[in-house]
C-alpha cells in the first residue's frame, strides 16, 4: 500500500530514519549507559528494536507501560521514574514478571511502595521544577525505605527544565548545577544507579551513568531546533485538504491528532496558521486542491503516540507494516 491510500489523519515513521536514529544512540550510549524511555513512544514493538540494540533496561512512566513490557519479556530492569501512591498498581507491578524499580520522594510514597511489596526505589531528586524530595531529605528517606525493607538502588533526577533549550552552552550550565545537586543526594544515598537525563541532554550530561532518553528514536521539531542534536525527525502525520478558501486552506488533522503543547507542527509545503480540535489551517505556497495530501511533522511526539492507536511504517512512500501504540493509558 502507498501511504497515500492511508485513511487520515495518518501517524507514521520513516523506518530508515528511525533505524538510522536507534544504531546511532546504541553508539553514543551503548548497553545500559541508555535506560530509554517509553513514553516517548508507548510500543513495545519498537521497544523490543531498541532492546535488540543493547539497552536491556527500560523507563517508564506509567503502570500500564511497565506491565505492557512485562507482559512481552522486556521487564529485565524496568524503572517507574513517576511517583505513585496507589496500592493496588503499585501491587501489580510487584507481582508482575519483572524487575521493578520505582522512584519515591515523600515518606507517603515509600510507605504505599512498601505495602505493596515494592523490593527496589531510587530516590527521586528535585533538580529543577518537576517531582522530587530536596537534597537534604535524601538520606532520610533512605533510611526509611531500607527500614521497610526496600533496596534503594540510587538516586534519580530529571533536568527537564533544561531539555529544550536551544543554545548548547545554556543547556550544559542548566544541566550543571541541577546534577551538583543530584551528586551530592548520592553521597548521602549511595547505590548503583545515578539516573536521569533525556535526548536534550544525552550528550551533554556526563555525571549520570545512565540517560533516560526517549524521543530520539522518532524525534520532533521541538528537538530538531537543536542544531547539535545527531538524529533526525522520523514521525510524521498525514492529512487531507477538505476545505479550501481564498487565502487559506483545511486539514483534516488537528488538535486531536497531534500534540500542540510545544507549538504547531512544522510544515514544508507553506505556512501553518493554527490548529483547532479537528483541523489544521496552512496557508500553501503552491495551489491545494479537496483531496489533495499534506504531510505535517508533529511538535512533540510523546503526547501525539498517545493520540493513536496504530503507528504506520513506511519506507520509501510504501506502507510496510504497522505496530499497535500498545502502551498508552495509565
Amino acid at each position: 500500500m502507498h501511504i497515500d491510500d492511508l485513511p487520515t489523519p495518518a501517524l507514521w515513521a520513516d523506518v530508515d530514519v528511525l533505524q538510522a536514529n536507534i544504531a546511532e544512540m546504541a553508539k553514543r550510549l551503548p548497553g545500559n549507559r541508555l535506560r530509554p524511555h517509553v513514553k516517548a513512544h508507548k510500543t513495545t514493538a519498537l521497544a523490543r528494536l531498541q532492546h535488540d540494540a543493547g539497552h536491556h533496561g527500560f523507563t517508564c512512566a506509567t503502570t500500564r507501560e511497565v506491565l505492557g513490557l512485562a507482559e512481552v519479556g522486556l521487564g529485565a530492569d524496568l524503572l517507574l521514574a513517576n511517583e505513585t501512591v496507589d496500592v493496588s498498581r503499585l501491587s501489580e507491578m510487584a507481582t508482575s514478571k519483572a524487575r521493578v524499580t520505582v522512584a519515591v520522594d515523600s515518606e507517603a510514597t515509600i510507605d504505599a511502595a512498601a505495602k505493596a511489596g515494592i523490593k527496589e526505589c531510587v530516590i527521586d531528586i528535585r533538580v529543577g521544577f518537576r517531582c522530587g524530595c530536596e537534597v537534604e531529605e535524601a538520606a532520610q528517606l533512605a533510611d526509611r525505605a531500607r527500614a521497610l525493607g526496600i533496596s534503594v538502588r540510587g538516586v534519580m533526577g530529571y533536568e527537564g527544565h533544561a531539555m529544550g533549550v536551544v543554545d548548547p552552552e545554556r543547556r550544559r550550565d542548566l544541566v550543571e548545577t541541577a546534577m551538583e545537586r543530584l551528586l551530592e543526594a548520592h553521597s548521602l544515598v549511595g547505590g548503583e544507579l545515578i539516573t536521569g537525563g533525556g535526548t536534550g541532554t544525552h550528550a551533554i550530561n556526563t555525571w549520570v551513568n545512565e540517560i533516560q532518553a526517549g524521543s530520539y528514536v522518532l524525534m520532533d521539531t521541538a528537538y530538531t531546533e537543536q542544531t547539535d542534536q545527531p538524529f533526525s525527525q522520523g514521525l510524521f502525520l498525514n492529512a487531507t485538504v477538505v476545505s479550501v478558501a481564498e487565502k487559506f486552506v483545511v486539514c483534516d488533522a488537528g488538535l486531536k491528532a497531534q500534540g500542540m503543547d510545544h507549538g504547531n507542527p512544522s510544515w514544508t509545503g507553506g505556512e501553518v496558521l493554527f490548529c483547532s480540535d479537528e483541523h489544521t489551517n496552512l496557508v500553501p505556497d503552491k495551489t491545494l486542491r479537496v483531496g489533495d495530501r499534506v504531510c505535517l511533522k508533529p511538535a512533540h511526539i510523546d503526547p501525539t503516540m498517545s493520540k493513536h492507536q496504530v503507528l504506520h511504517l513506511v519506507s520509501q512512500g510504501e506502507v510496510i507494516d504497522q505496530w499497535n501504540i500498545d502502551l498508552r493509558h495509565w
